[in-house]
């Protein structure tokens, strides 16, 4: 799983360009043997069969993440940005980015304060973080904004943020876009295991990894109506008055879109319990997933949330192998069970 994680990390896909992940996971799993489709909205969708096929289930997790796209080219030759996703301007100060322009190249800088310097600018601690004082530095000699349109940089351009992906030698795994890159990653890895096992599972299950989660509707459409359970695995939210930590799998019971389905939770700790698997049941108050996404859009299924414990979500995010273990042992209980009445 933590190879898979790394790769998919390694990989820019903030929410509208997600392209080159998707055709990667689609070639990871073409040689499995296992049948994919791409929706129209480039989500990816794999299919292992089942012993019924008229009752079946949809597991997602999505591959897009934070970002930001080019809002301005500045007189001076840095870059204003527009905000992908929910997250403060606060979690990005210093961090390493890319621009993806339209004519496929790549270009590295840096996002920081307009006024950074303390040597220069008395009040820089003070001022305010937005997308007023907040820039791109480019890593490129351009000193006006002609210059940096001959590189092709233009408004509405990609910007992507470094990952910075570390493994310790005490388990934990530091990264952005842990959010949902980590759930991707027991998702790629259930499915060679499932694959290289001939684990025979009771019902079709659709693996579905979406792409516009960070905006709200990500694994909201092309659900056959055979489908009875939708399983979002997605991060648990660690912080203060939360349960979920970077050590067990989370299972959430209710969101800022409301209860999870009761049934479900109560399923998926009925099977920890059975399997000696570390969870806690946890609530959200800011947060929706694709399973609170499908239900707004309609969908007649059951939906239930669980996923690994995430430290500092939407910033510098951090988990343990422990919690990808749980998550993984958890969702390969839960797919080999029976449907819930």
């Amino acid at each position: 799983m933590t190879h898979h994680l790394k790769q998919l990390t390694s990989i820019p896909s903030p929410t509208g360009m997600t392209e080159q992940i998707m055709r990667y996971c689609d070639n990871l799993l073409r040689v499995k043997g296992v049948p994919t489709m791409m929706t129209n909205k480039g989500g990816l969708i794999a299919t292992i069969q089942g012993r019924n096929p008229e009752n079946e289930r949809v597991i997602t997790a999505h591959l897009d993440t934070l970002g930001a796209m080019v809002k301005e080219v500045k007189d001076d030759g840095k870059l204003a940005l527009s905000l992908i996703g929910g997250f403060t301007w606060n979690s990005i100060e210093g961090e390493y980015c890319e621009i993806h322009t339209a004519s496929d190249g790549t270009y590295t800088g840096t996002i920081l304060m307009q006024q950074s310097s303390v040597h220069v600018y008395k009040e820089s601690g003070e001022k305010k973080r937005d997308s007023i004082n907040m820039v791109v530095r480019l890593d490129e000699m351009v000193h006006s904004k002609q210059d940096v349109q001959k590189l092709g940089i233009e408004v509405g351009d990609f910007v992507s943020f470094a990952p910075r992906y570390e493994e310790s030698k005490t388990g934990f795994i530091k990264s952005r876009h842990l959010d949902d890159k980590a759930s991707a990653a027991v998702l790629l890895h259930m499915i060679e295991e499932i694959v290289d096992a001939n684990i025979e599972i009771p019902y079709t299950t659709h693996f579905y990894f979406s792409n516009n989660e960070e905006i709200g509707y990500g694994a909201n459409s092309s659900i056959p109506e055979t489908v009875r359970e939708f399983i979002a695995v997605d991060m648990g939210a660690v912080g203060d008055g939360q349960t979920s930590t970077e050590y067990d799998v989370s299972i959430c019971a209710k969101d800022s879109s409301g209860p999870y389905h009761l049934g479900l939770r109560h399923h998926f700790t009925s099977l920890a319990k059975q399997n000696d698997i570390n969870y806690q049941i946890d609530i959200y108050p800011y947060y929706g997933s694709d399973a609170s996404a499908v239900m707004k859009a309609g969908s007649d299924v059951k939906h239930a949330l669980v996923g690994p414990g995430i430290d500092a979500s939407h910033a510098y995010e951090r988990t343990h192998t422990d919690s990808l273990i749980y998550t993984y042992q958890l969702l390969m209980a839960y797919i080999q069970s029976e449907l819930i009445p």
